[in-house]
């Protein structure tokens, strides 16, 4: 791979690498939400390396905030990566400066040009009693974020069955739904849950309430009006 060129500091990251860097800053937030709080999640970005740090979520694991410095493992990867074009370490282990064990992994982020722009760090507090760190992996059933389901299906036919089955039983079971507004209730549920965006959803939950097409038809614009 052709060596990178490495630009000036006023050059190396635009307005639009900054947007670019930006828009990861959701994902950083839904990685560390989704592993735990003894999840570390950081962006820097390479236009000051003195205050690189320009996302950070649970930084209460290394004591860092935004504004901090690149590390000096950021800056060889950085090194290796304008050379060769390689991110090594992919994923390794290390100790803080406490003492701490953490497994971290780093990805360079390249800006329009090809040229690196931040990177995106991850890094995972190991120190913890092993039970802490599992607790936060399940479910905690006194504090859980409502009745969350999730099918995962190998075509679209079985997702848009299966949401009809989930939307039909959640209707069956509430008492308040009468027999006369049932398929208008099962058809209201689908097209909050955004069924109706799937290309064959009409046809399939016409022929599982045994109506025809132009009455989900009806609803649906009922229901957008």
């Amino acid at each position: 791979m052709n060596e990178i060129v490495c630009s000036t500091p006023e050059e190396k990251v635009t307005d639009r690498d900054r947007e670019f860097l930006a828009s990861y800053f959701r994902l950083a937030d839904t990685i560390a939400d989704f592993i735990g709080p003894h999840c570390e999640v950081v962006i820097h970005s390479l236009d000051s390396l003195e205050t690189s740090v320009v996302k950070i979520v649970n930084g209460h694991n290394t004591g860092r905030q935004v504004n901090s410095p690149i590390t000096d493992l950021g800056l060889k990867m950085l090194s290796r990566f304008k050379k060769t074009g390689e991110v090594a370490p992919r994923s390794f282990f290390h100790n803080d400066k406490n003492g701490a064990m953490i497994k971290s992994t780093t990805c360079v982020l390249a800006g329009e040009h090809g040229q690196p722009i931040g990177l995106f760090c991850i890094n995972m507090n190991l120190s913890k009693p092993f039970p802490e760190i599992l607790k936060t992996l399940i479910p905690d059933m006194a504090n859980a974020h409502g009745n969350i389901h999730e099918n995962f299906s190998e075509s679209v036919t079985d997702t848009i069955d299966q949401s009809i089955i989930d939307a039909i039983s959640q209707v069956d079971n509430d008492s308040a739904i009468n027999l006369r507004g049932r398929n208008k209730a099962i058809a209201k549920i689908l097209f909050d849950n955004g069924i109706f965006e799937l290309k064959e959803a009409t046809a399939q939950v016409a022929e599982h309430l045994e109506v025809t097409r132009h009455a989900i038809y009806k609803y649906i614009r009922e229901f957008k009006s």
